[in-house]
C-alpha cells in the first residue's frame, strides 16, 4: 500500500491495474476517474485485513456512496460525512475534550489523539455510542466489511 499525502489516496495493486481508494466523496472518484483514464469501482475489505477486492457487495456504485461499513445487526459505522453524523457529534466533542487533557504520553499511547483527528467515523452498538475510529482501522474492527469508493487504472 501507497499512500498519497496531498489527496490521502491509497494505492493497491490488484491484478494488472492499480487501484486508488480513499476518496472523500463519490463524486471525487468520478473526476479522478474521468481525468487519469480510469474506472470506478467498489474496493471490499472483508478479511479482517487490509486485502482488498474488487467487488459490488456493498452497493457504492449504484448508491453513489464512497464509504460503508457493514458489521452485523448490532452495529452502525457513521462517516463524518454521513447525515447521521451531527447527531452524535456532542459525543465526540467530549472524546475530544478528554483527549486534550491527556499528556502527550496517553494520547499517543491510547491513539485517541490520532483516531479523532483523521476521518471519523462514529461507531455505534444497538444506537448507542461506542466509540470513534478511524476509516482504516474500520477494516479490524468487529468483523467488519469495509467497502470503500476507488478508482481503478490501468499499470
Amino acid at each position: 500500500m501507497e499512500t498519497f499525502n496531498s489527496e490521502k489516496l491509497c494505492s493497491y495493486r490488484l491484478d494488472h491495474r492499480k487501484v486508488l481508494t480513499g476518496f472523500a466523496k463519490f463524486s471525487d472518484a468520478e473526476r479522478y476517474a474521468e481525468e487519469n483514464g480510469g474506472e470506478v469501482v467498489e474496493v471490499g475489505f472483508t478479511d479482517g485485513n487490509d486485502n482488498p477486492q474488487i467487488t459490488s457487495a456493498g452497493g457504492l456504485i449504484e448508491k453513489k456512496l464512497h464509504f460503508f461499513v457493514e458489521a452485523g445487526p448490532d452495529y452502525k459505522f457513521i462517516h463524518s460525512s454521513d447525515s447521521g453524523f451531527r447527531h452524535y457529534a456532542d459525543d465526540l466533542q467530549k472524546l475530544k475534550a478528554k483527549a486534550d487533557r491527556l499528556s502527550p504520553e496517553e494520547k499517543y499511547i491510547s491513539n485517541a489523539e490520532i483516531e479523532i483527528a483523521e476521518d471519523p467515523i462514529i461507531v455505534l452498538k444497538n444506537d448507542h455510542f461506542e466509540s470513534v475510529t478511524s476509516r482504516e482501522r474500520c477494516k479490524y474492527l468487529k468483523h467488519a466489511h469495509v467497502y470503500e469508493i476507488g478508482v481503478s487504472l490501468p499499470v
